[in-house]
C-alpha cells in the first residue's frame, strides 16, 4: 500500500524559511512523477513543482527563486525547501505521486506566514 506522509509545516514570519517533507512507502520503485501543491483558503489547489523519474526537478514562476525541490532517494523522502516567504505563502501543503496516471496524495501540511 503506497502512503505519503508530510511534515515540517509551521507558523513562520515573512521572509522566514520551512522545510516540508514527504515521506513515501510502498511501491516507490514504479512512481513516475512526484509532485507538490497547495491549497489556499477558498481556493483551488495549485500544483508548485514536480520532479520526474530521471529528471529535474521544476516549479512554477509563483516560487522559482524562492522554493526548490530536492529528494533523497535512499530515504525515499522529497523535500521542499521554502525561503523568503510571504503572507500569501498560506496554505495546506500536499505532496503526491503519480503511478501511470494514478496519484496518491498525502494528508497535508499546514504553512502559515504572518505578515
Amino acid at each position: 500500500q503506497v502512503q505519503l506522509v508530510e511534515s515540517g509545516g509551521g507558523l513562520v514570519q515573512a521572509g522566514g524559511s520551512l522545510r516540508l517533507s514527504c515521506v513515501v512507502s510502498g511501491r516507490t520503485s514504479s512512481f513516475t512523477a512526484m509532485a507538490w501543491y497547495r491549497q489556499a483558503p477558498g481556493k483551488q489547489r495549485e500544483l508548485i513543482g514536480a520532479i520526474t523519474y530521471g529528471g529535474r526537478p521544476n516549479l512554477t514562476d509563483t516560487v522559482e527563486g524562492r522554493f526548490t525541490i530536492s529528494e533523497n532517494n535512499t530515504k525515499n523522502t522529497m523535500y521542499l525547501q521554502m525561503n523568503s516567504l510571504r503572507p500569501e505563502d498560506t496554505a495546506v501543503y500536499y505532496c503526491s505521486a503519480d503511478e501511470f496516471g494514478l496519484v496518491y496524495w498525502g494528508q497535508g501540511t499546514q504553512v502559515t506566514v504572518s505578515s
